[in-house]
């Protein structure tokens, strides 16, 4: 009987593919960095294996962030751990239609330009709520 992957191990994952595609590297250059293969860091982005602590310490510096990000935006406590169904975001942001739309919302340094690019997105959408677009703008313009 195979074990299913972790809510936390998948998240972790997506969020080292997201900023390693963000950076612009290839599985195989993180996984040379690390000591490993390519097929590891597959494994480790899919969720499939486990991130042990020193190593995600170790991904971390590689890929320049605080090793608190790959738990932002991560699943609850109180959730069903044993539940491997990632969010439409977390699939989404792990596009390459998601990572080319981030680098290039995260380009734009006019806070003003961001909300109204936010807007125009949203409202070709048209299915977001009133909530969600408030909390996204707030979001926008305190994180630029």
């Amino acid at each position: 009987m195979k074990k299913s992957p972790n809510s936390t191990d998948i998240h972790v994952g997506s969020r080292i593919r997201l900023r390693r595609v963000m950076l612009g590297l290839s599985q195989e250059k993180l996984g040379d960095g690390l000591g490993i293969t390519f097929q590891q860091v597959q494994k480790y982005e899919k969720g499939t294996n486990r991130v042990g602590a020193s190593r995600l310490q170790h991904i971390s510096e590689l890929l320049d962030v605080h090793i608190s990000y790959f738990f932002e935006g991560g699943p609850d406590a109180t959730e069903d751990k044993a539940l491997a169904v990632p969010s439409v975001l977390s699939q989404f942001m792990n596009s390459k239609e998601g990572v080319s739309l981030a680098k290039a919302f995260s380009a734009i340094e006019d806070s003003r330009v961001r909300r109204r690019v936010l807007e125009l997105v949203q409202s070709l959408g048209g299915s977001a709520s009133a909530e969600t677009q408030k909390n996204t703008e707030t979001s926008v313009s305190t994180t630029h």
